[in-house]
């Protein structure tokens, strides 16, 4: 079978299950997802095993040690993946949740009530936990879902959809909900993106590269997802030590990940005071600073940030730093270079941090936290599709409800219309 038909006849087998999954009630799927993250903890052996093969070929073609943890499965990460789906079970189905109802003036009763999207396609690199975490959701919320992962996680992403795919089906799921392209070629995503009638909207995540290829080139609706230009702006106002201890977290606890921290915007009346205890901490890890002027006439051994520094997701041990003369300055930055993922200002001015969180165009606004927690079960989801930086029809972490839409249902008495 051609990649063509074999996604199609995978798409197939989806849009059949969805119609089945609209009937499934929340003591089945929850069943399953229990069953399922048992069904991780019960085969951890050979998914480790299938990962140990995607990290041995990472390191053969040279990828960095921040991308080979993106891909790295071990206990405590297939642990987390079933804690997850055990969360997820816990949460309250949104399914058939009542969001308004009204009477009209001829007393027809109208309501609108949540149901599922349907059939989701997720698109998606490097993080084998993404076939989980989709799938959890995806199922909780009545849709299916097709998952192709990257060629970089095949083994791992292949060992983890083999394993929660039995879990659902034998305790009572139906067969299709769980469709995964064992393909890693390009024509199985080219197909996907133009299976209007099959897929009801894709879900890109990974890199700006493959989000970009899907936006332009899908006829299937597509929710955009995050690159993460993120930027932390430390006002003059600031706890010094405050900010440290968040910029240190921001660029340093998980580099590889779309709500790490990029640029730091520092105000100039203190930052010869910040900027060299900030540069130590950094430099002692290992990251690579790179400054504007301003900084550079103070952290002398930095490398002189250029123009597309400042557009730059990293996803590595990289800062840009950039002293401002003002919190307009650091806004007008933000709203040039930014990418509306996640945003942050350290500082103890309250006026300052309200105009922050009104004027900043991002998913997530932190005052005086960690970009960091822009995710998922950071927000007590208990995991996430991904993280949309568009404004329809969900933004920020994409939990159950932004799996849904709404229908509307309308209770009569024979009235007609005049």
């Amino acid at each position: 079978m051609t990649g063509k038909k074999y996604v199609l006849e995978k798409a197939k087998s989806a849009k059949e299950a969805s119609r089945r999954m609209t009937t499934i009630g929340t003591k089945v799927k929850n069943q399953g997802l229990e069953a399922m993250a048992d069904a991780l903890i019960d085969n951890m052996d050979f998914i480790l095993s299938a990962n140990r093969r995607d990290i041995e070929n990472g390191k053969e073609k040279g990828l960095s040690q921040y991308m080979l943890d993106r891909l790295l499965l071990n206990e405590k990460r297939i642990n987390e993946m079933a804690d997850g789906l055990r969360t997820v079970a816990s949460l309250r189905d949104p399914i058939g949740e009542a969001v308004k109802m009204w009477k009209t003036e001829n007393n027809l009763q109208i309501g609108q009530i949540r149901v599922p999207l349907g059939v989701i396609g997720m698109i998606y690199e490097s993080r084998p936990n993404v076939t989980v975490d989709a799938a959890a959701l995806c199922i909780k919320a009545g849709n299916s879902v097709i998952l192709r992962g990257g060629s970089e996680a095949i083994n791992s992403n292949t060992a983890l959809a083999e394993v929660i795919k039995k879990a659902a089906l034998d305790n009572g799921l139906p067969k299709g909900c769980i469709e995964f392209i064992e393909v890693t070629d390009r024509e199985a995503v080219n197909e996907m993106m133009g299976l209007n009638g099959y897929i009801d909207v894709l879900i890109p995540r990974g890199g700006a590269g493959l989000i970009n290829t899907v936006v332009k080139n899908a006829t299937v609706p597509v929710i955009e997802t995050g690159v993460g230009n993120c930027h932390i702006f430390i006002d003059e106002g600031a706890d010094l030590k405050m900010a440290e201890d968040i910029v240190i977290n921001g660029k340093t606890q998980r580099p590889g990940v779309c709500n790490a921290v990029e640029t730091i915007l520092i105000h100039k009346n203190i930052a010869s005071q910040i900027l060299p205890k900030i540069a130590e901490n950094l430099t002692s890890k290992g990251v690579e600073l790179r400054g504007c002027q301003a900084a550079k006439e103070i952290l002398k051994d930095i490398k002189l940030a250029l123009e597309e520094d400042w557009a730059t997701e990293y996803l590595d041990f990289i800062l840009a730093i950039k002293v401002v003369d003002s919190i307009d300055e650091a806004i007008d930055h933000i709203f040039k270079y930014g990418t509306k993922h996640s945003e942050a200002i350290v500082t103890n001015d309250y006026s300052k941090a309200q105009r922050f969180l009104k004027e900043i165009d991002a998913s997530a606004v932190y005052v005086n936290a960690s970009t960091r927690f822009t995710d998922g079960s950071q927000f007590g989801f208990g995991a996430e599709i991904g993280i949309s930086t568009q404004k329809l029809h969900a933004r920020g972490p994409m939990g159950l409800e932004e799996l849904t839409t709404i229908k509307y249902i309308i209770y009569g008495e024979g009235q007609i219309r005049e």
